[in-house]
C-alpha cells in the first residue's frame, strides 16, 4: 500500500513536472511573436520600408514594379533645386501667367500663386511640398532649367531630374514632368522613391520643409506691397502618427493614392513608400501599418 502511495506520489510529481514544463514551453512559444512581428497586409499595390540608418530592407510588396507616382514626383523636383550649385534660397522669382494658366488647364493642385508676385525659392519649395503646388513646381523648373525659352528650360530641368535619378541608382524610374502630371512615361517604384526620399532627407532645408504642418509666408506683390500665402501640408500623417517627419503625398487618375513617409522613434528612423492605394485615408493606414511593423522589427 505504501508502495502504491509512493507510486501515486511519483506519478503526481511527474504530472506536475510535465505541466510545469508545458507551461514553460507555452510561455516560450507565446513570447516568440512579440520578437518576430507579423508582416502587415496593405491595400496599396506596392509598398516598401527600410531602416534609414543603413538602408536595410524591412518590408517589400511589389517594391520594384513600376507605377505612376503622382505628386511624389515633387520630391525629385525639390531635390534637383536643392542640389544647385551656389543656391540662394532667398532669390526671388516673379510668378508668371503661364504658371497659373497651367494649373487651370490641368485642373492641378495649386499653391495659388498670384501673377506678378515675387516669391523666394525657399517659399516656392514650401508651396511645392505642402499644398503640392504644380504652379510652384513650374516656377522652379522655369527658374532652374537652362535655355532661352520656357519650354527649353522645363525640358532641361526634367533632364536634371532623370540625371539625378540615375546618379542615385533609381534604375526603375523615369520622369517626364516636373510635378507628376505625366505625359505618358512618368513612373517609379516604392524602392526607388524611398531611396530618393532618404537621400533628400540629408538636406536640413528639405527636412524642415517636409515636417512643417502649415506655414504663413509673406511675399511681395507686383506693386511693391505685400500679401500672405497660407499653406497646409497634404501629408496628414504628420498630425496622425507620433514621430512622423515627412515626406510627400501623391494622387492621380492612374497613380490613385500614394505616400512617401518617414518617422523617427527612439532614435531610429523608418522611411518608406506606398503606391496605388485606394484613398487618402487608406494610404495613411497602409503607411501606419508599415511604420509600426518597421519599428517592431528594429526593436
Amino acid at each position: 500500500m505504501i508502495t502504491g502511495i509512493k507510486g501515486i506520489r511519483f506519478r503526481r510529481t511527474v504530472a506536475v513536472t510535465a505541466t510545469a514544463g508545458a507551461m514553460l514551453a507555452t510561455g516560450a512559444l507565446s513570447a516568440a511573436p512579440a520578437q518576430a512581428a507579423t508582416a502587415p497586409t496593405i491595400v496599396a499595390k506596392g509598398g516598401y520600408i527600410m531602416d534609414n540608418a543603413n538602408s536595410k530592407t524591412l518590408y517589400t510588396k511589389a517594391a520594384d514594379t513600376k507605377r505612376a507616382t503622382g505628386s511624389t514626383t515633387k520630391i525629385m523636383t525639390a531635390k534637383v533645386v536643392l542640389a544647385q550649385p551656389n543656391l540662394n534660397l532667398d532669390a526671388k522669382v516673379t510668378v508668371q501667367k503661364a504658371y497659373s494658366d497651367y494649373i487651370v488647364s490641368k485642373n492641378a493642385s495649386s499653391a495659388r500663386l498670384i501673377v506678378g508676385d515675387k516669391v523666394t525659392v525657399r517659399q516656392l519649395l514650401y508651396g511645392l511640398m505642402l499644398p503640392s503646388g504644380c504652379d510652384a513646381a513650374y516656377a522652379l523648373a522655369d527658374k532652374f532649367g537652362t535655355g532661352t525659352t520656357r519650354a527649353a528650360r522645363v525640358k532641361s530641368f526634367i533632364g536634371k531630374m532623370n540625371a539625378k535619378a540615375k546618379q542615385l541608382g533609381m534604375t526603375n524610374t523615369k520622369f517626364d514632368s516636373f510635378d507628376g502630371i505625366s505625359n505618358g512615361s512618368n513612373y517609379s517604384t516604392p524602392r526607388d522613391l524611398t531611396k530618393l526620399a532618404s537621400s533628400s532627407m540629408k538636406s536640413s532645408t528639405f527636412r524642415a520643409i517636409v515636417k512643417t504642418k502649415s506655414t504663413k509666408q509673406k511675399v511681395t506683390t507686383k506693386n511693391g506691397g505685400y500679401r500672405y500665402y497660407t499653406w497646409t501640408n497634404t501629408n496628414t500623417l504628420l498630425s496622425n502618427y507620433s514621430g512622423a517627419i515627412g515626406v510627400k503625398t501623391g494622387s492621380g487618375s492612374i497613380a490613385k493614392y500614394c505616400l512617401v513617409f518617414a518617422a523617427t522613434r527612439n532614435g531610429k528612423t523608418v522611411i518608406g513608400t506606398v503606391l496605388t492605394s485606394t484613398s487618402a485615408t487608406q494610404r495613411e493606414t497602409d503607411a501606419k501599418k508599415l511604420l509600426n511593423y518597421g519599428f517592431a522589427k528594429l526593436g
